[in-house]
């Protein structure tokens, strides 16, 4: 026994059970942190880091460092001081604050407080691998020391998981980013995480399930520890070198470590099979844990590339970390929790009762929840079942609070009862498995119904994504029993704007099924026939089989994803042996996504233009100015969300708009020659969508790629000339996507650029509507007829919500070109520019006193600049585009001077 070496009050044994703030509140602040941020995410910065960070490196972290130095105390027989005490509260509050500082550091998008935040977790985790280090040198041999070995090669690894994290926060290029986030992420969910788990369970799950462990359970745990260890750092450094081959074999030599150790989980799962919350979560966990490693294998053997893989592996980490990391977390914590609160055993059966309640319930959900959302589902179910997930593990942290009282309660009851004769005891104290089978198998069956429900309301709100369309008359009426029909099954592909083969000649009378398959890269596809009957959206790599029904008449075929019917994508079903009676083929539809030339057009006229209602406020046209040159370049880190959302482009009308972080255009970006620029792309789209800076020079062939739904991409550059860039998504069809809101600027300012008092930037751009709510008409995009011509977005927002400047200060105003089709001549109304900066150079300078003027600044689409003016006199000066036709279109504003005297 490794007996303490001091005396006096620092050696005092410390009680082993009751609550401890330090201890049990950390992990539940954290967890509901996760709950908060998963309700406001949309309007967080880097959403899916603080969910994954919040859960893995505060409350899942802060749970390792407690629970693996407590089994590792009563393995090794130790007694716990005062002092070892204080020493492990230093630790706890070296990880929790480093994670704080972590998190506040990627938040903040500040390099230097995030490292400092890592090399706090990074020492709190060497300090815990060297207590125990030291603590298994000095204890008497136990059949399952090893157990700590686990722990300690865990500790082992986070440090390095810990600086891989920093070095990817500083900003990496692809494919290095893919690499070495992948290699990050195999060093803390395998090593640090994953061991903890392995070393824990080997001795806790019979434990759990209260029956005994195998008798080779110890012989297993041994041998299996080199084997995960050896795998984590093949697997890992194969990521980080870049070789895809080296990380799979890693990782499948981590699930052959795994299955050496599943035989005692099994063996003690059958002879006692698991029934409360504690079991089943972690039964659950495991089973994603095993399932999510086998995916993460195939994605290394199937990824032609790491970009590839890093998209593959940007899918797989949510039920890395819902499905196994939270449900291990909340399982273990359900079991640990009342042992340690102690107080004998009616307070401990009353709070692991409390922590049971609707246990196969939640967990049924949970888990069912999670399934769906990783099935190729529309984004409103995936909504949906995310919230079911949500609620069914977020009840823990009620249930933790309801847990604590109820063992206060019942270790007063106790106390009170001492010394009394025995009575009784009343209220919920089953042990482990009493509860009826059919009451648990009545949980289990609702929490599924509940998923069940709740995809039949995503289906019914939203039945295009989901595929399902009204069922359409056929367009030839022939006395053709369908049952009795033939049959013709044809295979198609959809990939490059092409469906192919894109004519399928058939037999009047017959049948026809077409095998879809989406082949693209990149793009989402659907296909949908005159008739109704649609393939539904297909992401890249997924499959539908349409039943075009039985044919009787030529009919036509089409993408309805906005844009693509008009690229090509068609496709014909023409009858043979029979003539089709002219005007059979039924009308073509929009089915909800594409804007037909057939539907009648969006309204037009002075409507478009009319006053807002009260209290309208215009978007924010001003530049704010940089902060001060330090002479060495800064990073600019931001995260483009791509979303499609219903907005007024004018007074009382809207249209789906597809933008970068919900506006059009999107946020504008500041900066000097020099800076460096991080930008990670996610696309939370129904559709494939990509960003293209011209601030930046590089091959397009990774940054600008077409991102699916769900994926995510870094795109990072450095500013080397100064200008107003344009940025856009690049997916085609580009006019499409620019003309629904898809760009917006990059300022990289001249170096020896004056300041002035006011700054603005106006982006011009087009609207061609659809109806309302609809997105854009791609036919008055190609017939070069705009609705509207406006400045930043709305229709005339700046005649109604006036520029405010005082008379003598001078102005500058940015311009940005950004079409997609429509030039600009930029001018104001009563005002002369003294200053003109065109695409890169000085056209006129103040500065060189040559008494020249400019009456507007010219830039095609896609070109930019700006201007300078003084205005002398108070009054309204309004400001246009000089194409006259186009300012009537909405592209005017106002410039409100005052006399400050």
């Amino acid at each position: 026994m490794n007996l303490p070496l001091s005396t006096g009050p620092a050696a005092a044994k410390v009680p082993g059970r009751g609550f401890w703030p330090l201890r049990d509140l950390p992990t539940a602040l954290w967890l509901i942190l996760v709950v908060v941020v998963a309700l406001v995410h949309r309007q967080l910065p880097v959403p899916r880091w603080l969910l994954i960070h919040l859960l893995l490196l505060g409350a899942l972290s802060h749970a390792i460092l407690v629970w693996s130095q407590y089994f590792a105390t009563a393995l090794l027989k130790r007694v716990v001081t005062v002092q070892e005490r204080r020493r492990q509260s230093l630790r706890l509050g070296l990880m929790n604050g480093g994670a704080a500082v972590v998190v506040a550091g990627v938040i903040a998008e500040l390099w230097p407080l995030t490292l400092a935040g890592a090399l706090l977790v990074a020492a709190a985790a060497a300090w815990h691998g060297a207590w125990l280090y030291r603590s298994l040198r000095g204890a008497l041999p136990s059949p399952y020391a090893a157990s700590v070995r686990y722990y300690i090669a865990a500790a082992c690894f986070l440090p390095i998981g810990a600086g891989l994290g920093t070095w990817i926060s500083a900003g990496l290029a692809s494919p290095l980013h893919e690499r070495l986030t992948l290699a990050h992420a195999l060093v803390n969910l395998l090593g640090w995480v994953g061991l903890t788990v392995a070393g824990t369970l080997i001795t806790l799950w019979p434990t759990m399930l209260r029956t005994r462990i195998a008798p080779h359970a110890a012989v297993r745990l041994r041998r299996a520890l080199p084997v995960l260890a050896a795998s984590v750092l093949v697997a890992a450094g194969g990521a980080a070198a870049g070789l895809l081959l080296v990380a799979a074999l890693g990782v499948l030599g981590y699930l052959a470590g795994l299955g050496m150790t599943a035989s005692p989980f099994i063996h003690a799962a059958r002879a006692k099979p698991p029934r409360s919350f504690a079991t089943l979560s972690v039964l659950s966990a495991v089973c994603w844990w095993t399932g999510t490693l086998v995916w993460t294998l195939y994605a290394l053997a199937a990824s032609g590339d790491w970009t590839q893989m890093g998209r593959h592996f940007d899918t797989i980490v949510p039920y890395l970390a819902a499905g196994f990391a939270a449900q291990i977390l909340l399982g273990a914590l359900s079991y640990l929790v009342p042992v340690a609160l102690g107080g004998g055993p009616r307070p401990v059966r009353a709070a692991a009762t409390a922590f049971d309640r609707g246990a196969a319930w939640r967990v049924s959900m949970a888990n069912a929840a999670l399934l769906a959302c990783a099935l190729p589902v529309s984004s409103l179910v995936r909504v949906l079942c995310s919230v079911l997930y949500l609620g069914a593990m977020g009840s823990f942290i009620a249930l933790l609070f309801t847990a604590l009282k109820a063992h206060r309660l019942a270790k007063k009851e106790a106390t009170e009862s001492a010394g009394q004769p025995r009575a009784r005891e009343r209220g919920p104290v089953e042990p482990e498995g009493a509860r009826p089978p059919g009451q648990r198998l009545g949980q289990a069956a609702a929490g599924l119904m509940s998923v069940v429900l709740v995809i039949a309301v995503g289906v019914a709100l939203d039945p295009a994504a989901a595929g399902i369309r009204p069922p359409a008359a056929s367009t030839a009426q022939q006395p053709v029993d369908p049952a009795n029909a033939p049959v013709k099954t044809v295979q198609m592909t959809a990939k490059d704007m092409r469906f192919t083969p894109s004519t399928i000649e058939v037999e009047a009378g017959t049948r026809l099924v077409i095998e879809l398959a989406n082949t693209d890269a990149t793009q989402v596809h659907d296909l949908v026939l005159a008739n109704g009957s649609d393939s539904g959206r297909l992401a890249p790599g997924q499959s539908a089989t349409v039943d075009a029904g039985v044919i009787t008449a030529d009919m036509e075929g089409w993408c309805s994803i906005v844009g693509h019917k008009q690229m090509g994508m068609v496709m014909r079903i023409v009858v043979t042996g029979a003539a089709a009676a002219p005007g059979d083929t039924a009308p073509e539809t929009s089915h909800g996504h594409l804007q037909d030339a057939g539907q009648p057009p969006a309204a037009a006229g002075p409507d478009l233009l009319a006053q807002p209602a009260d209290g309208f406020t215009a978007r924010n046209p001003v530049l704010d100015p940089l902060p001060a040159d330090t002479g060495k370049p800064a990073l600019h880190k931001k995260r483009f969300t791509v979303s499609e959302l219903q907005a007024e482009v004018s007074p009382g009308f809207t249209q789906n708009l597809w933008t970068f972080n919900g506006t059009a255009p999107g946020p504008v970006l500041h900066g000097r020659i020099g800076d460096k620029f991080e930008i990670t792309l996610y696309n939370d789209g129904t559709m494939g969508h990509s960003i293209d800076f011209h601030a930046g020079s590089l091959a397009p062939d990774k940054p600008m790629r077409t991102i699916a739904p769900g994926e995510e991409l870094t795109y990072t550059f450095t500013a080397t000339k100064s200008g107003i860039w344009m940025y856009h998504c690049a997916t085609a069809p580009m006019s499409a996507h620019i003309a629904n809101g898809m760009y917006g600027a990059v300022i990289i300012e001249p170096e020896d650029l004056p300041a002035v008092d006011k700054s603005y930037v106006m982006v011009q751009s087009e609207y061609y509507l659809g109806a309302e709510g609809q997105p854009v008409d791609v036919d008055k995009i190609a017939g070069g007829n705009p609705d509207l011509v406006v400045f930043n977005g709305y229709a005339n927002q700046y005649s109604f919500d006036p520029l405010q400047v005082a008379t003598g200060e001078r102005i500058r105003i940015w311009v940005l070109a950004a079409g997609p089709n429509r030039p600009i001549s930029f001018h104001v109304i009563g005002g002369q520019f003294d200053t003109v900066y065109f695409e890169g150079a000085y056209q006129l300078d103040a500065r060189d006193r040559t008494g020249g003027g400019s009456q507007s600044l010219a830039l095609a689409p896609a070109q930019g600049g700006f201007v300078e003016l003084v205005l002398p006199e108070a009054g309204n000066y309004p400001f246009v585009t000089h194409y006259m036709s186009d300012g009537e279109k909405g592209a005017h504003g106002m410039i409100r001077v005052s006399d400050p005297n």
